[in-house]
């Protein structure tokens, strides 16, 4: 009696991981934001950081400290939490408020720039753009993002880019920061090796 041959399976496939930006590469990325940011807004006059949680804040924090050891400009630096403005509050799962926590002077006839590390869909900018509305009324607002991955899904541009890198939908860049992860590094997470 003849048996069929048996299957052979294959390992299943493993997620590639592919580091984008090393530590000394997140730090030349920020330096070049701050020195663009700087030139685009005539040394920082009259500017205004806000950092949208979690990994926003420590880098606004990170641009207001480099444009201070460049030029000697204090750039004021806050917290905006989008928690409540966002279209997926029902989808996912519950999460916590955050503060928002602005700046001595307010954000009122001032530039903002606001701080994420990662540009994708648009939604989280979206959402920023309607908590800031609910806490001032800023001159002009612009954005700052460490990576710009591509896949918008709104017209929202950022105005300061430390890195653009094509992905696919089902990648994912990961960006982990010393203050919030304990290391800086950017990696392109996702595909199958």
């Amino acid at each position: 009696m003849a048996y069929p041959p048996a299957a052979h399976s294959s390992p299943p496939r493993q997620p590639s991981v592919k580091v984008i930006l090393a530590a000394a590469d997140v730090s030349r990325v920020v330096d070049r934001i701050a020195h663009q940011i700087l030139e685009k807004t005539q040394g920082a006059a009259d500017t205004v950081l806000l950092g949208i949680p979690t990994r926003g804040v420590p880098l606004a924090r990170r641009l207001a400290a480099r444009i201070s050891t460049f030029e000697d400009v204090t750039v004021p630096v806050g917290v905006l939490d989008i928690t409540l403005y966002r279209d997926d509050l029902r989808r996912n799962a519950t999460r916590a408020v955050g503060p928002t926590d602005l700046p001595p002077g307010g954000i009122d006839g001032r530039r903002v720039i606001l701080v994420d590390d990662v540009l994708f869909s648009g939604r989280t900018v979206r959402a920023a753009l309607d908590a800031l509305s609910d806490v001032g009324r800023p001159a002009s607002v612009q954005l700052a993002v460490l990576v710009d991955r591509g896949h918008r899904q709104l017209p929202i541009r950022a105005d300061y880019v430390g890195k653009n890198i094509p992905t696919a939908l089902a990648e994912n860049v990961k960006v982990t920061l010393a203050e919030t992860d304990g290391a800086d590094e950017v990696r392109l997470q996702g595909g199958a090796l």
